[in-house]
């Protein structure tokens, strides 16, 4: 009868923990750490937790001629996608989805957006500055940035991995476009990857930060 009561009990554990997994699953976002985005959910005490992806250090210069760099982002949620001023498609849309994500989270500290220009030899600081302000962007909650564009083109191949072309041709010559919203968590990890152009996406990305922000 002891034994059955022992039996019991590791029968009850297992299930338990393997219970606990589900909901941590359910309830926390996964981290992606390839091109692929597939989706990993890795615990604190896995052995790969350490090795999870982070976005590399950056050097860019916003609409205000301030430098931002990783570190302005340390410590912060925040949702990054690139664009270029004169586009004519999808960047309209990516600005008044992220324009919906300034106004939901004006008054969070902890969340901030960030836009990279394709195109960094005609959008200039003054250029972004103009478009900051026909766009009621606040600098504070919101970078528009230029810089060297062999870096950006890096950080959206490599580092945020944005550019689904580049990832089938592998042709650094090509025009980076995309239309995703990359969402990185407070130590510099993908932790999602939206459609911008999407209002339905933008609603998840939203319930996402919420999420992220539970984190702590």
């Amino acid at each position: 009868m002891k034994l059955f009561s022992k039996i019991l009990i590791i029968v009850s554990v297992l299930v338990s923990c393997n219970t606990k997994k589900e909901v941590d699953k359910e309830l926390t976002l996964p981290f992606f750490n390839s091109a692929e985005f597939t989706p990993e959910w890795i615990h604190k005490e896995d052995y790969n937790y350490k090795k999870v992806h982070q976005i590399s250090n950056f050097s860019l210069t916003n609409q205000e001629g301030k430098e931002i760099t990783k570190k302005t982002y340390e410590g912060k949620i925040y949702v990054a996608d690139f664009f270029f001023v004169s586009c004519p498609g999808i960047c309209p849309i990516l600005e008044k989805n992220m324009s919906k994500l300034q106004e939901k989270f004006k008054e969070d500290n902890d969340v901030l957006l960030l836009s990279h220009t394709v195109m960094p030899t005609k959008d200039s600081v003054p250029v972004l500055k103009q478009y900051a302000i026909e766009n009621e962007i606040d600098s504070k909650k919101w970078n528009l940035v230029t810089g060297d564009k062999k870096q950006i083109y890096d950080l959206a191949r490599k580092a945020y991995f944005a550019d689904e072309d580049f990832v089938k041709t592998q042709d650094e010559d090509a025009f980076v476009h995309t239309e995703n919203f990359i969402l990185i968590d407070k130590k510099g990890r993908i932790r999602g990857v939206y459609n911008g152009t999407l209002a339905l996406d933008t609603e998840r990305l939203i319930r996402h930060i919420e999420i992220l922000k539970k984190e702590g």
